[in-house]
């Protein structure tokens, strides 16, 4: 049985033009009166699930409607940067009905990211449980991630802030702040995780050293995972994050502290990772999309971003592992793109993170 799309009144749903790329695409609102939307799925029909960090998860249909809140959704900390996160749907979705979402969580000691998993059924998920928790649970509202990937091979992975005021956790394997985790989709550690076998360290760990990665996605044909992460002043990074790595923060960085002091020990040190590329200014990253689709001209193989400081839509031109040119589009759309997502459709769809939240949709320029 498919989901109920609920009246909602007045029609919260828009097609038109609110901005352009000459030559390549016009910027449509598709779908909008979503609070700070955050995460985006497709499912196999087209339709989409769309998270609000607020704590509501929504179906969007085809047509660009917005369902009722659904059901059955954890109960998030929905300050700071906390709330519903991410949302990713099971790689045997039609058998099973998986969906799977990122979310802090509130408990002793504070808050921390989860991931929790349910079947979607006529109005929600049903038979909800929490698969993982980031452990220890902190005060303090920012930083908490968080993306989900699945891997070619069925593995999850869930990125994870270093919670902030924590950011020398990034370092400590005893602790999931600061890493990139990966489990089996009951919440189970994979038998051949880096750290699986290590006493002193947290069996999930994928790898270490991250300060914020809100955009990861798999390379479409090596299949390995790339991440951006937040800097501070400075310092975001494009990674493809390697099993038992360390990133570095934050001992090396690209960026200093806000208050302009020095952080850590420099840019390099010995057993730690170099980025792919950084950025100096920051453009606060998110989202992120190897674009395998031919409906855009030049952009094949492409790899976007999202940036929430200068509202911009950001290409990167690759060429092996390295980045050959940057360009950055729709600066004057004025709004923080929070996820970027290609969809059934080979069209990329982008979420700006607003109390007026809405689904952008690049529209393929006609040809003459």
């Amino acid at each position: 049985m498919g989901l109920v799309l609920a009246a909602i009144g007045k029609p919260v749903w828009a097609q038109a033009i609110v901005a352009k790329i000459p030559g390549i695409a016009d910027v449509v609102s598709f779908a909008v009166g979503l609070q700070h939307p955050w995460g985006l799925a497709f499912l196999p029909d087209g339709r989409a699930l769309v998270t609000e960090r607020p704590g509501r998860l929504r179906l969007i249909g085809r047509d660009g409607k917005l369902s009722d809140p659904l059901t059955g959704v954890p109960d998030v900390v929905a300050r700071g940067q906390g709330g519903l996160l991410d949302v990713a749907i099971d790689p045997n979705f039609a058998e099973n009905r998986f969906v799977y979402l990122s979310f802090s969580e509130g408990g002793p000691g504070g808050a921390g990211t989860a991931v929790f998993r349910g079947a979607l059924g006529p109005r929600g998920l049903e038979e909800g449980r929490v698969i993982f928790r980031q452990v220890p649970k902190v005060n303090g509202t920012g930083h908490f991630g968080s993306r989900l990937v699945f891997g070619r091979d069925g593995t999850l992975f869930v990125t994870l802030g270093d919670r902030y005021a924590y950011r020398d956790s990034a370092q400590d394997v005893t602790t999931h702040l600061g890493k990139i985790v990966r489990i089996r989709r009951d919440g189970t550690p994979p038998s051949d995780n880096p750290f699986l076998t290590r006493s002193d360290a947290k069996p999930e760990i994928w790898s270490y050293g991250h300060r914020n990665v809100q955009g990861a996605a798999l390379h479409p044909l090596t299949g390995q995972l790339w991440t951006v992460e937040h800097g501070a002043q400075g310092g975001d990074e494009l990674n493809h994050s390697q099993p038992g790595k360390n990133y570095g923060w934050p001992v090396i960085t690209y960026g200093v502290d806000y208050s302009g002091a020095k952080i850590g020990i420099g840019t390099k040190a010995p057993g730690m990772e170099q980025p792919v590329h950084y950025w100096v200014p920051s453009i606060a990253p998110s989202g992120l999309l190897f674009y395998t689709g031919s409906a855009y001209p030049g952009w094949k193989d492409a790899l976007f971003t999202g940036s929430l400081k200068f509202g911009a839509l950001v290409r990167l031109t690759l060429n092996g592992d390295a980045v050959t040119q940057e360009e950055r589009l729709l600066q004057d759309l004025g709004e923080r793109i929070r996820d970027v997502r290609q969809g059934p459709d080979g069209l990329i769809y982008l979420l700006t993170d607003s109390p007026e939240g809405r689904v952008l949709r690049l529209n393929p320029v006609k040809k003459p």
